[in-house]
């Protein structure tokens, strides 16, 4: 295995692709009652428990190239970042460098979101009924609608996670006298991502309604950007409005982590064995 920090491009691809597809494709279901909690049609009128997989192939398509760019980029931010600073590590630098990654995976997220989450409440009964329509309705910028907004609850949430991640394997090594395990990076990751999924909530409800919104005909749409959706969350439904979908949120991720850094780390080792790297 690779010292911490040096993980090779091409294996934080291929292990990044492999985590990102399991935790997506298993916790899907999760995923389904966040996005109708968060709806601004509300969790029954959206679908309730019925369809809990509708939007599986979208999200599944989206799952390895999205987790695969942010690893990859990760990664090699981090080492760059590390090498620039004299070989001495920081938690900027992974907090530096997780907000690189998302940068990079919220260009294949947001599309692969805005066509799974308007699957999710039940707009289109077909994946390629989802693409023809958004298509439609706006070329190419379409798919983009909310890339600002996911962008701006990534970067926190990543900001969060990541240092907090690094900082329980340290201390975990440290502790043990020897590398962590894929299950002890895991439940590392897992914790570390309950913390940042609970503050960063408010964010991923107005990503959601933005991506959701779809005006009639000549009405303006209401929300027009992150700061204008939380505005509006908050004065029309208070507090508890910009914390709708909290419970199946943090639990998707708890769980997820778990799945997700595991996934990660067992495909590394796994990789690296292969003695390709």
């Amino acid at each position: 295995m690779a010292e911490e920090g040096s993980v090779p491009f091409t294996l934080a691809l291929l292990a990044g692709g492999v985590a990102g597809t399991t935790v997506d494709v298993a916790l899907h279901p999760l995923d389904t009652f966040r996005t109708r909690l968060q709806s601004q049609e509300g969790f029954f009128k959206a679908g309730g428990f019925r369809g809990a997989y509708k939007g599986l192939g979208s999200a599944a398509l989206g799952s390895a190239p999205g987790a695969a760019l942010f690893f990859s980029t990760y990664e090699t931010a981090k080492k760059v970042s590390k090498m620039m600073s004299g070989d001495k590590e920081h938690w900027t630098q992974h907090a530096g460098a997780s907000s690189c990654g998302e940068v990079m995976a919220c260009l294949v997220r947001v599309p692969t979101g805005v066509v799974t989450q308007n699957q999710q409440v039940g707009r289109y009964a077909s994946f390629a009924e989802a693409v023809g329509s958004t298509y439609k309705s706006g070329g190419i910028r379409a798919f983009y609608v909310g890339y600002g907004t996911t962008v701006m609850r990534e970067i926190p949430f990543s900001f969060i996670q990541f240092p907090i991640y690094e900082q329980f394997k340290k201390s975990l090594a440290a502790w043990q006298g020897s590398e962590t395990s894929a299950i002890q990076g895991a439940a590392c990751g897992s914790a570390a991502g309950a913390i940042a999924g609970g503050v960063t909530t408010p964010l991923d409800v107005a990503k959601t309604r933005i991506m959701l919104e779809k005006p009639e005909e000549g009405v303006a749409k209401r929300y027009t950007g992150t700061v204008a959706a939380l505005k509006i969350l908050h004065a029309e439904e208070g507090v508890a409005g910009l914390f709708k979908g909290f419970g199946p949120r943090v639990t998707w991720i708890t769980i997820g982590g778990f799945i997700f850094f595991g996934a990660y780390e067992g495909a590394q080792k796994a990789l690296w064995k292969t003695g390709v790297w």
